[in-house]
């Protein structure tokens, strides 16, 4: 969803042209607090409730007004960082807790933890709060997050006559394999079973891989981090490599593409399955042929059950920003559990919120929502949140490794050997 790179240094030489203190600010002269709350909501419908939500809040707010500013998932980090490094970001901060990281120990967020109101804490479930949480300060509040779930062919599942998973009853990542191989048989030549998109492979490879017990990030006794490529974190990326390269049930054409480049083939039988995010549901809906029969079936569960990582949608408050309680306030009001539910059906994802989770709108069978909800109890952080060079492990080692462990040009002792010694090299110097 985005991508992280440093600021040139073209950039940085003009940030010290506009300087890197945020001016003085204060209410204007009528005594009202001005806050820029800057949104990546990209979606119509999620762009319009987020709109709403402002307009609601400006409308019974008088002395504390809200700006909404639109910003882009594409080039949020970058973005972000010059606004904090000239002094100009916005007060409330739309992003992604896996992009916190490193701007919490930059000094960039504000610290929420003495903040945050109870009723918000006590809403919001522990694992969730987990994503947010560095040095045990809360840089950001999670309020929706996406599960990864198979999209799948119903007429085609039937036809085959596999057992068809549920939450209760999910298929385990052999029986996935298995069921993969029977349908590309019966599909017939050029056909395959399952689809997967994996142009940015890391975060899918490892959310999914906490069902088999893989960390991938171990944490020792002097708090630093290490990367240990065990057997349990060879299971997801194995039976991929496997479905591609042994069993013939997966397209390797799939491999470089993003989600949705796997739609039109989805949608004319070439696939009977695809490894999507939840609020892939949205466009399934909008562009499948009238009458298609779709459906949503939850991932292959491991030894830890359905357990997945997730990096939640975020509201964070900068920390220069003057008005750090009238933002939490804002916060506050837009997380209230409606408006958590109206944000998750905009954006077709789950709201981390126990209240809102229980809308009777988010349980019904149509378009997988009861599928989403029932897997919500088993999502945890996702397992390189708080590592510190992550993102350059993920560009620069991790990416190219599991591609050429996917496409068959490297094996599972290659694919190790690189994650473990360059990757451990990558976070060393993160942490002197």
């Amino acid at each position: 969803m985005r991508t992280f790179r440093t600021v040139t240094a073209l950039a940085a030489a003009a940030l010290l042209l506009t300087g890197c203190a945020q001016a003085e600010r204060g209410p204007d002269k009528d005594g009202v607090v001005h806050l820029r709350f800057q949104s990546l909501a990209w979606q119509k419908e999620s762009v319009d409730i987020n709109r709403q939500l402002v307009k609601e809040w400006n409308a019974a707010h008088p002395k504390v007004q809200v700006e909404y500013v639109q910003g882009s998932w594409d080039s949020v980090h970058d973005q972000l960082l010059t606004s904090f490094e000239g002094g100009e970001a916005p007060d409330i901060i739309h992003d992604a807790s896996d992009d916190l990281a490193d701007f919490s120990y930059g000094g960039y967020l504000a610290d929420l933890t003495k903040l945050l109101p109870a009723r918000l804490k006590a809403d919001i479930p522990q694992q969730s709060w987990d994503t947010t949480t560095f040095d045990k300060k809360v840089y950001g509040v999670p309020f929706l997050q996406e599960p990864r779930v198979l999209m799948a062919n119903e007429k085609l599942l039937k036809t085959s006559g596999v057992r068809v998973p549920t939450p209760e009853q999910p298929w385990t990542w052999e029986e996935f394999r298995q069921v993969a191989k029977k349908l590309t048989t019966d599909m017939g030549k050029g056909k395959y079973g399952v689809a997967w998109p994996l142009k940015e492979p890391v975060s899918a490879t490892l959310n999914l891989g906490l069902s088999a017990g893989g960390e991938l990030f171990h944490q020792g006794d002097d708090g630093k981090t290490t990367i240990r490529f065990t057997d349990a974190d060879e299971v997801v990326p194995g039976t991929v490599h496997d479905q591609v390269n042994t069993d013939g049930s997966a397209s390797a054409a799939t491999l470089g593409m993003g989600g949705s480049d796997t739609l039109p083939g989805f949608f004319g039988g070439k696939y009977a399955m695809v490894p999507l995010g939840f609020s892939y549901r949205q466009q399934i809906s909008q562009q499948a042929p009238e009458g298609f029969p779709w459906t949503v079936l939850p991932a292959p569960a491991g030894k830890d059950g359905l357990t997945q990582g997730v990096s939640p949608q975020t509201l964070s408050v900068a920390e220069d920003s003057p008005f750090k309680k009238e933002a939490v306030e804002f916060i506050d009001f837009f997380l209230a559990p409606e408006n958590m539910a109206r944000l998750a059906k905009g954006d077709w994802m789950l709201p981390t919120g126990k209240e809102a989770l229980k809308d009777p709108s988010l349980h019904t069978p149509k378009d997988g929502w009861a599928t989403g909800t029932a897997l919500a109890a088993h999502l945890r952080s996702a397992p390189a949140q708080s590592v510190r060079g992550y993102p350059e492990w993920k560009d620069k080692v991790a990416t190219p490794a599991y591609q050429e462990f996917y496409s068959g040009a490297i094996d599972a002792a290659e694919l190790r050997q690189r994650l473990e010694k360059e990757g451990n090299l990558v976070l060393a110097r993160y942490q002197r």
